[in-house]
């Protein structure tokens, strides 16, 4: 039986010599890839009344405190997402069906596919599992790709992937957990894999916090009528002597709510979000 330790190098073996593993019914596994995009494809044309409307979820609970308790209470004013955005996740979702095809002809196990999984009542449905291995499969960008490659995710995880997975991981009663991450930009792969009980390894102290004392205080957090501080710090704007988000926070669709008084300004390089001005920027304002 096949193991994640192989499955980066059977999948580029797969898609070099266009030869799918002898062990696999490759016209039924293409079928069923199909089946899934068109599956994808209703979920946002057609079936949009089937949004889930839940405050806390387990893809949600490794978020800031701050974020949370301005989505659980409906803060405001609330950034709505762009189209380009929307179709930037459309395609990381059928680039996720696809990663899942190479999986399959290349030999391996995939199961467990859309699962539930539920503790202390946050509910939430996994990715799958990869020959046994609870399994998040993810399209990342570059910069985010090289969390997954250099297996430092754990020390800097913004979107709250670790506690997501540990809360599929818990409900399953498994220790082991992974990540199947493709760089869109590239086409590079990687398979990142921790193991919550070994405390032989170098990410264990920020591992072995305890998913359901997690889960339990964010429940109680968000009942609160004071939101928690600030996820982060502004930062130094370069040497202008002006102060931006830093970049958790520019993401974020409550950076209003948190800073009534930012302004944006649209760079060469994107927009840059403002709290403080010294310097007047030489480019244009977005109000």
């Amino acid at each position: 039986m096949k193991t994640t330790n192989t499955l980066i190098d059977d999948i580029y073996d797969l898609v070099k010599f266009k030869s799918p593993d002898k062990s696999v019914d490759a016209e039924q596994i293409i079928d069923d890839f199909g089946e899934a995009c068109k599956d994808l494809m209703r979920k946002e044309f057609t079936q949009r009344g089937s949004f889930d409307a839940r405050k806390l979820r387990m893809s949600n609970i490794g978020k800031t405190d701050r974020f949370l308790w301005n989505h659980y209470n409906n803060v405001g004013p609330k950034e709505k997402m762009q189209p380009h955005t929307l179709v930037k996740f459309m395609y990381g979702h059928l680039i996720e069906e696809m990663l899942l095809l190479f999986v399959r002809l290349a030999g391996h196990t995939v199961t467990h596919e859309q699962a539930q999984a539920t503790v202390q009542g946050i509910s939430g449905s996994m990715d799958c599992k990869i020959d046994g291995v609870v399994t998040d499969v993810k399209s990342a960008s570059s910069y985010g790709f090289k969390k997954f490659k250099d297996a430092s995710l754990a020390f800097d995880d913004p979107f709250g992937y670790i506690d997501q997975i540990k809360g599929y991981a818990r409900s399953e009663g498994e220790t082991q957990v992974g990540w199947l991450a493709m760089d869109k930009a590239n086409g590079h792969l990687t398979y990142l894999k921790y193991d919550l009980e070994d405390k032989q390894a170098p990410v264990y102290e920020v591992l072995k916090k305890d998913i359901e004392e997690r889960i339990i205080h964010v429940k109680e957090m968000v009942e609160q009528k004071e939101p928690p501080p600030l996820c982060h710090d502004t930062v130094p704007d370069g040497k202008s002597g002006n102060k931006k988000l830093a970049m958790g926070c520019s993401y974020c669709h409550f950076k209003h709510a948190c800073y009534p008084k930012l302004r944006t300004f649209l760079y060469s390089t994107g927009p840059r979000y403002l709290t403080e001005v010294v310097n007047e920027p030489k480019v244009q304002e977005i109000t």
